[in-house]
């Protein structure tokens, strides 16, 4: 299989859908998260209360769980939320902003983990540490541990839930727990605008919604979000300016780049 031509593919599914993309998120990425998938092409939602996500999840081809900034009401609207999508068999992104940093955080995010089975967990190094092998320690929302540190405890989520987990870094590390991938698409100032994990997250999500294999879809978004990066990128800006030309690279980026600048390995995980 050409991991390529599934991405571009993708890609022009997702343009064409324009699928709508539930997100239960944090006050701090509403807006930014809500443009970036207007950039890349897909619809967004940004609805908490537990009186109407039932009725917008249905209405919707993915769903964003996004602890950032949580509170006992959103949370209460996200497992409303994340059962009405399991009835339906929506797919669920879960991003467990900070877990490891308070009990409240990895406690959430172990429930939701547990209880909702999301089709990709997808977070930094030191939040996947915390829900699995209880090794977190986060500096706030920030990781305190490489990608390569959360390889192993990434494979026995994966194996352990059915789902794919995407430790996202300098490096991306997927896997199902069978199949894994290494995405080094990306650049290094997309560590230094904030939002841009909680994007990734989202992108995500619009992928799971036209692709029914998680591993390709989380891949998939990976790769175009990557690629968005290196675009906006060029000329050497700094943050401010990057940020801005990320939602312009997010619409720019084709199948013709894909095809030309993913870099992309996928092999089947060591027992």
């Amino acid at each position: 299989m050409d991991w390529h031509d599934e991405i571009a593919r993708a890609l022009d599914q997702v343009r064409e859908k324009r699928p709508l993309v539930h997100n239960i998120t944090n006050y701090v990425v509403m807006n930014s998260t809500a443009n970036a998938l207007l950039a890349l092409g897909a619809s967004p939602v940004m609805a908490h209360a537990v009186e109407e996500v039932e009725e917008l999840v249905a209405l919707s081809g993915a769903l964003v769980l996004n602890i950032g900034t949580l509170s006992g009401p959103w949370i209460a609207g996200m497992f409303r939320a994340g059962r009405r999508a399991c009835d339906l068999g929506i797919p669920i992104v879960l991003d467990p902003v900070g877990a490891g940093a308070t009990r409240l955080r990895t406690d959430t995010s172990r429930r939701l983990l547990e209880e909702l089975h999301p089709s990709v967990l997808r977070g930094n190094a030191s939040e996947i540490l915390a829900l699995g092998a209880g090794e977190g320690g986060a500096r706030g929302v920030d990781a305190a541990h490489t990608v390569d540190q959360a390889r192993q405890t990434a494979i026995q989520l994966a194996r352990a839930h059915g789902i794919v987990v995407a430790v996202t870094g300098a490096e991306d590390f997927l896997t199902d727990g069978q199949r894994t991938a290494r995405v080094a698409n990306g650049h290094a100032l997309m560590a230094r605008v904030t939002g841009t994990g909680c994007a990734a997250s989202a992108i995500t999500a619009a992928f799971c919604a036209v692709e029914r294999d998680p591993l390709k879809a989380a891949a998939a978004a990976l790769v175009v979000f990557g690629l968005a990066g290196e675009i906006a990128a060029s000329g050497a800006p700094r943050p401010g300016t990057f940020g801005i030309r990320l939602f312009d690279a997010l619409d720019e980026v084709t199948a013709e780049h894909v095809h030309e600048g993913a870099r992309i390995k996928v092999e089947e995980a060591a027992e």
